[in-house]
């Protein structure tokens, strides 16, 4: 059995050096030629790239020198940049600016910079780093935005080496400001979490010490470098302690997430992970021929965070790579957020991840019960996040009268100021004093961050067991109800205004987007269901990066409201749940409610496990569910535009359950409601089927079925098809999953990435 306990690391607290510049130039002269960073530019081995500690500080200080003849001392600047070496470089070269970074995404073609717009506006940002490729997409829409047109944009892969020869070391101490952490929440009203470099430090030393990290660990990372765990895990952890690290983009794992795996087996690395979807991923989409390839027994710590971790998924991808070496006990699961840099609990000592079975009925109370496996039927298993990572520093309390929670209760989870606590949130002095300043009833003991999370603590070990807020977490990426009940209710004239909610359920152990809403009185005889469907997938996917799960339209005043009118989001996801909707127009059946059957009792807020029964199959021939498969042949060729296109049409249909004649080919794929995860999927089941390599991104080079089976009918002699008809975008840019998830998510990776927590 893999186990190691702390006594047993050999990392020591770097307590001489106050900033992560120091910390870099401490790297770049003891070991100047040392390997800071591997980017693998297609997800493969052949294509890596390659920067050293040295180069790394002289790149860094380059870029420093632009920032600094802008006076952006102590002045956020946006990063703009897919991800990759350039990025990483642009991080420290405001670090070495005395800048405070602002790490961000580079919207796709097409897409909304609300996003960037509102990030930019609540910063206060004037001064934005990216490279020339993405300068030169973004430049126009930027100047055709007014509130983006004054930004400052600088690319910086061109800069000339020498230029660090100008730099000066800016007067920057250990609570200066790092970055801003925006949380891939509400658009509306974003927030950045201010993180100094004393915040960074000492939650690396945390990690590490956790982790059991050591310049002698290697690690492997996809997640999105804006995100908190890709930034602080994937990039700032290896380089504390002095480990060699391997990245790639997430939508190289996106599209082939054995990607990953192969780069855990290719560079036996020890210490890797992702959130749950990214491993339930793995095992849907890998092959047995793929995994008997992969050596996994050197991989350590399997760390799962950023959103709830599923007992069903651990054991599924334990049993599913188990053969190709991967032991159970290397898995890690682990709590944390951005307002805490990143980690706040995680075990000690490894062994295989402990959970407790809870009766669901309880569970719906706030209260732990606990019962046997027997019981399967009426209880719940919940994975342990493991013990706080500074002993009592996590405290259950009861969110309304602030006092502590008898044992074996559910309340707020509450983390006890450290070094690791943010300094707040940018320009929101109200919003800092509620969620950082906290302090219990009697005063006794504080401060405390409220996380918004819902949890008990059993024996030393936390577990998280749902929200406090109204948050929709989906591959690992936030998603505000209220941002996308306000698409929603714009998709169609037929929908009442300030008359819908959104929220998430479970199903087979992912979430699922549900949208019900009110229809005007003059619509419900003369709407047209499948164009309302139809208009509401197609908003929510352009400007959210979200597949919806289930619509129920419902009569007007149907909603459960507060007596000011607000619509009560809890009350609505219990009585979607049980099917108490009265539902006039429902999809992807004729009862949405009562499609989505509850596995077992809900619970507000948690990961409710439900399972689906759609009357309404859409058309597809059982030989194009073979895709789902990436090393799936094709049943037959593929040769005209027709039949690929006819191929498409029963993807699509599958993956969007819908019936397939209800596919147009001339039709954006973004306005059927393809999500950014799905459009990757797409573009891999298609390089699979055909026998070419295609780009990720193809759904968006080629946005309709009837372009893209044109050009790929004329194309599958090419060993890649690589030529837009459209402006294309960089392969190495995030899909959000996780906006990110995202993976990603937000990106998706909001997601990718998400809640900053869990």
């Amino acid at each position: 059995m893999l186990k190691r306990t702390l006594n047993q690391t050999s990392l020591q607290p770097l307590t001489t050096i106050a900033t992560f510049v120091e910390l870099l130039a401490l790297r770049a002269e003891q070991t100047p030629q040392g390997t800071a960073y591997r980017f693998l530019a297609e997800g493969t081995p052949e294509t890596a790239e390659t920067i050293t500690y040295s180069a790394l500080q002289q790149r860094a200080q380059a870029i420093a020198v632009l920032l600094q003849d802008l006076n952006c001392l102590n002045q956020p600047v946006l990063l703009l940049y897919p991800a990759g070496l350039d990025y990483i470089a642009a991080f420290f070269g405001c670090l070495y600016a005395g800048a405070i970074a602002v790490p961000a995404y580079p919207p796709r073609p097409n897409r909304s910079l609300d996003r960037i717009q509102a990030m930019v506006q609540d910063a206060g940002a004037t001064v934005a780093l990216t490279d020339s490729a993405t300068l030169q997409k973004l430049e126009r829409r930027l100047a055709e935005t007014p509130q983006l047109r004054s930004l400052y944009c600088l690319s910086t892969d061109g800069l000339q080496a020498d230029l660090a020869q100008q730099w000066r070391p800016p007067t920057i101490q250990a609570d200066t400001l790092a970055l801003l952490q925006y949380t891939s929440g509400s658009t509306a009203l974003p927030k950045g979490v201010m993180i100094s470099h004393d915040n960074l430090l000492h939650n690396s030393e945390l990690i590490g010490r956790c982790f059991g990290n050591t310049a002698a660990s290697r690690g492997v990372s996809w997640l999105p470098p804006y995100h908190d765990m890709g930034l602080v895990g994937g990039i700032l952890q290896p380089l504390y302690v002095g480990a060699e690290m391997t990245l790639m983009a997430p939508v190289s794992f996106l599209q082939r997430p054995v990607r990953w795996l192969e780069a855990i087996s290719h560079y036996q690395a020890t210490t890797s992970g992702g959130p749950n979807f990214a491993y339930d991923l793995c095992v849907r989409k890998t092959t047995p021929e793929q995994r008997r390839a992969l050596d996994l027994s050197p991989w350590q710590l399997a760390f799962s965070g950023a959103e709830p971790v599923h007992q069903a998924t651990l054991a599924q991808f334990a049993a599913a790579f188990v053969p190709s070496g991967f032991r159970p006990q290397a898995f890690y699961p682990c709590y944390g957020m951005a307002e805490t840099t990143l980690l706040v609990t995680g075990e000690a000592v490894q062994g295989e991840p402990k959970h407790l079975i809870l009766k669901a009925a309880d569970l719906q109370q706030n209260q732990v019960t606990l019962v046997s496996a027997a019981d399967a039927d009426a209880a719940r298993p919940i994975v342990s996040c493991g013990p706080p990572a500074i002993p009592n520093q996590v405290t259950i309390v009861d969110p309304d009268s602030h006092r502590p929670c008898p044992p074996n209760t559910i309340g707020e989870i509450w983390v006890r100021w450290s070094r690791s606590i943010a300094q707040g949130y940018w320009r929101r002095e109200v919003a800092t004093q509620e969620a950082f300043q906290a302090t219990l009833a009697d005063g006794s003991e504080g401060p405390f961050l409220r996380t918004g999370d819902l949890g008990f603590l059993h024996g030393d070990d936390l577990y998280v067991t749902g929200r406090l807020k109204d948050l929709i977490i989906i591959r690992g990426r936030n998603h505000y109800p209220q941002d996308i009940e306000a698409t929603a209710e714009q998709a169609h004239r037929a929908l009442r205004q300030g008359s819908g909610a959104a929220f998430s359920v479970m199903e087979h152990d992912t979430e699922h987007l549900v949208i019900v809403h009110e229809l005007e009185r003059s619509a419900l005889r003369t709407a047209d269901p499948e164009a309302i469907f139809a208009a509401l997938r197609r908003r929510v996917a352009e400007d959210h990066e979200l597949q919806v799960g289930a619509i129920a339209l419902l009569k007007p005043n149907a909603l459960p409201k507060t007596s000011s009118g607000k619509v009560q989001r809890h009350l609505c996801r219990s009585m979607f749940l049980a099917g108490q909707f009265d539902v006039v127009y429902g999809w992807p059946t004729a009862e949405t409610s009562q499609a989505l059957a509850i596995a077992e009792a809900p619970v507000d807020g948690d990961d409710e496990a439900i399972a689906a029964e759609n009357s309404n199959q859409p058309e597809v021939d059982a030989k194009a569910l073979a895709v789902a498969s990436p090393a799936s042949p094709a049943a037959s060729p593929l040769n005209s535009p027709d039949a690929i296109a006819d191929w498409m049409l029963s993807w699509l249909a599958n993956a969007l359950n819908v019936p397939k004649h209800t596919l147009n080919v001339r039709q954006p794929l973004a306005e059927h409601g393809l999500d950014s995860l799905a459009a990757v999927e797409l573009a891999e089941a298609l390089e699979s089927t055909l026998g070419v390599s295609l780009s990720p991104t193809l759904a968006y080079e080629y946005p309709t079925i009837e372009a893209l089976s044109i050009y790929l009918a004329t194309a599958q002699d090419r060993a890649t098809v690589a030529t837009p008809l459209v402006e294309a975008v960089d392969h190495r840019e995030l899909e959000q999953i996780v906006r990110e998830l995202e993976l990603l998510s937000d990106a998706e990776v909001q997601t990718l990435l998400g809640r900053q927590s869990h």
